[in-house]
């Protein structure tokens, strides 16, 4: 178990991460990092982001038993509630943080790249609170799929930017917002949404996401009387799986991170970027990314707008290349069927994106219960932006997804 702190001076995780961008950028990123590590040794300023995440976000979000899930699938399972957050996601707890810094930056203009939306909506929630123009850049596939959210954006003061070449989606968003930043860099704040980017973004929003896991470790000892036997959370670029496992780094609890198989691994339409990926440079940084037989980026695909994304961040890259996490993938029809157990269950109706992470562990159910295992699962959002995609899809095909617990294990 490798507990080897990272990333380096360099910004490298082992062999992953680094600085892959235009020379013109370096000067920006140099100037982020400064400004970060004061920060992060700054009492004011993390006084005043605790005290935003407490009295504006809502923090600390609950941690407690699934009691009719654990009971169904004969196994100890436990949800953090991420979707009770001021926003519905753990988006907001990364946003407030690189806003504040943005402001402590004397930058005047916010941008940022969205998949489901959600990180869209903490931006603009961020930046009105902080009175700083935002321009939320947005894949017009994902523009159909997350209209609500695209409204809520609008709402909340942002242009949002339909972004139509290439696929439409997440990788193409955030094509174009790099490109804005490389532009308008003097007084541009680029917002990344997820561990992924140039050195120093997948450090600092781990650190920003670190919130979930440091509140779970505490809360899981109180609740149940000791740390959980597995973690299980999405992984699509990851930040919400990296801010639940790095606090527990050094401690024997098992991390999965579930990606999205789309419809399928053998279909050539999924998501999955460690299980069907080769090392490669995208968005400014090496990680594990779809790429065809000549280097170039595959498409990804997934229901799930939030992880329809051909790479991963460069941290998990660095834990699946030394076997500190295990990473899965649930396919679209796992998904749905997760989607209706968990609302059935729990009274629990959970995004789309964290209803792989459900699927899985009743997937892997048979292994985990042989096991004792104590799972808890990060509940990364709430699911009121995807219900009317999953009522349009069952509509069109005629029946809902199937709700009783799958065959099968892959603990």
């Amino acid at each position: 178990m490798s507990t080897t702190e990272v990333p380096n001076r360099q910004g490298r995780f082992g062999p992953f991460g680094g600085q892959y961008v235009p020379e013109t950028l370096i000067p920006a990123l140099d100037e982020l990092e400064l400004a970060y590590r004061a920060a992060r040794k700054d009492p004011h300023f993390r006084r005043e982001l605790h005290e935003l995440l407490h009295e504006y976000v809502g923090r600390p979000t609950p941690l407690r038993l699934a009691p009719r899930m654990s009971e169904a699938l004969k196994v100890e399972v436990f949800l953090k509630r991420e979707d009770l957050n001021h926003t519905g996601a753990h988006k907001i707890n990364n946003t407030l943080g690189q806003v504040l810094l943005a402001q402590k930056m004397g930058k005047t203009r916010i941008i940022a790249e969205t998949g489901a939306g959600q990180h869209g909506v903490a931006t603009a929630t961020a930046a009105a609170l902080f009175g700083l123009k935002a321009e939320i850049y947005m894949g017009l596939e994902d523009v159909g799929r997350q209209s609500l959210n695209v409204y809520r954006m609008k709402l909340l003061g942002a242009r949002v930017h339909a972004v139509e070449s290439g696929t439409r989606t997440l990788k193409d968003a955030t094509n174009e917002a790099i490109r804005d930043w490389v532009t308008n860099v003097r007084d541009t704040f680029y917002v990344i949404g997820s561990v992924v980017g140039p050195h120093p973004y997948p450090m600092m929003v781990r650190d920003f996401q670190s919130v979930i896991g440091i509140e779970a470790r505490r809360q899981m000892l109180k609740v149940a009387g000791a740390l959980p036997s597995h973690i299980v959370a999405c992984v699509g670029g990851g930040s919400n799986s990296m801010g639940i496992f790095y606090p527990f780094r050094r401690d024997p609890v098992r991390f999965i991170g579930v990606e999205a198989a789309g419809e399928g691994l053998h279909t050539g339409r999924h998501a999955a970027s460690i299980q069907a990926a080769e090392p490669g440079i995208l968005h400014g940084s090496l990680s594990y990314l779809l790429q065809d037989d000549d280097g170039q980026v595959h498409p990804a695909h997934s229901i799930s707008a939030g992880l329809d994304y051909p790479g991963v961040g460069p941290e998990h890259a660095y834990y699946h290349h030394t076997g500190r996490a295990q990473y899965r993938s649930i396919t679209d029809q796992e998904a749905l069927s997760a989607f209706h157990q968990l609302a059935e269950w729990e009274g629990i109706i959970p995004a789309l994106e964290s209803a792989h992470a459900i699927a899985w562990v009743i997937k892997a159910r048979e292994e985990l219960g042989a096991q004792n295992a104590r799972v808890l699962i990060n509940l990364s959002g709430r699911g009121d932006k995807d219900v009317d995609q999953v009522f349009a899809l069952e509509t069109k095909s005629g029946h809902r997804a199937t709700s009783h617990p799958g065959e099968g294990s892959d603990a």
